[in-house]
């Protein structure tokens, strides 16, 4: 069982920034593909980015392209999600979820999900 945790959330101003932090102990999490999603009160859970080791690559939703960042330290089996520039309409909570293979911006492509971090913020 692959467990993620989540870390970093809090409550910023709009314009300032977070870090998450999703980590696994399971010791090939560096080979996932990792992705973040969010859910804001009342909304579906939606693709936020995403990451693979293999390739290297990244996707992102259009409305964070430009502000946020999704990166990996596989030495410490964490991916990060920076986010700059935050407005009021990124409040939500933010998942970290893991599969091993199948790159996707589908929810339901991923197996793992950690319990959310939640991020506020005010205007």
């Amino acid at each position: 069982q692959v467990q993620l945790v989540e870390s970093g959330g809090g409550l910023v101003q709009a314009g300032g920034s977070l870090r998450l932090s999703c980590t696994s102990s399971f010791r090939s999490f560096y080979t996932y593909i990792v992705g973040w999603f969010r859910q804001a009160p009342g909304k579906e859970r939606e693709f936020v980015a995403a990451s693979t080791w293999a390739s290297g690559s990244t996707d992102y939703t259009d409305s964070v392209k430009g502000r946020f960042t999704i990166s990996r330290d596989n030495a410490k089996n964490t991916v990060y999600l920076q986010m700059n520039s935050l407005k009021p309409e990124d409040a939500a909570v933010y998942y970290c979820a893991a599969a091993p293979t199948g790159w996707s911006t589908r929810r339901t492509s991923y197996r793992y999900w950690g319990q959310g971090t939640q991020v506020t913020v005010s205007s």
